[in-house]
């Protein structure tokens, strides 16, 4: 059984589970069901921050349009349209050893595709959650429900993996963004057109 977090809280990753060097980040979501007509697309990204908590290039930014980063440390599994199901609804896989060393945090997201268009924010979203899975033995290791914490907002930074004297750090986030991905993109650092 993994460790379960609470918003704020952080843990040790690679320090207290020596040899670990790969994990999958899996984030899940259910949508309420409402009659607004339009369904939900919710989408995971991954933001690879050098030390001024920015992203060095659009490269650094990993999502369904840009499934690699950081040398192919970082990689989307793909985008799930609907979030139908149980489990991960998107996932993350990600190879600590690899990770480029100017790379000191990588901050996970979700937002809501076409959320302002479609009426839509996380005030309509539940269960939402993010996971570390152990890629090789498949145990999950460190789990965060988000609880029910939204109402308006279209862009949650979740959690950050980040690295302190030579490990692998957790970090349960849990902050809410109005503006969609084009707000959390310019808070990282990028241009969006």
């Amino acid at each position: 059984m993994g460790i379960s977090l609470a918003k704020g809280q952080k843990v040790d990753l690679t320090k207290g589970n020596p040899g670990l060097t790969s994990v999958v980040i899996g984030l899940g979501w259910d949508t309420n069901k409402y009659d607004g007509g339009s369904d939900f697309d919710l989408d995971s990204s991954a933001f690879l921050l050098t030390n001024t908590g920015k992203v060095g290039n659009e490269k650094d930014f990993v999502f369904f349009n840009n499934l690699q980063g950081g040398n192919g440390s970082v990689v989307h599994t793909g985008d799930n349209l609907t979030g139908a199901g149980d489990g991960d609804d998107e996932q993350i896989k990600i190879d600590l050893a690899k990770i480029p060393a100017e790379i000191d945090k990588v901050a996970f997201t979700i937002t809501i595709h076409d959320a302002e268009a479609r009426s839509q924010n996380f005030g309509q979203v539940s269960n939402s959650f993010v996971r570390v899975i152990n890629e090789q033995s498949g145990e999950e290791l460190i789990r965060y429900d988000l609880g029910e914490d939204f109402s308006i907002e279209t862009a949650i930074v979740v959690a950050e993996l980040y690295r302190h004297n030579g490990e692998w750090k957790f970090n349960a986030i849990g902050s809410g963004f109005q503006g969609g991905l084009a707000a959390l993109a310019t808070n990282f650092g990028l241009q969006v057109n």
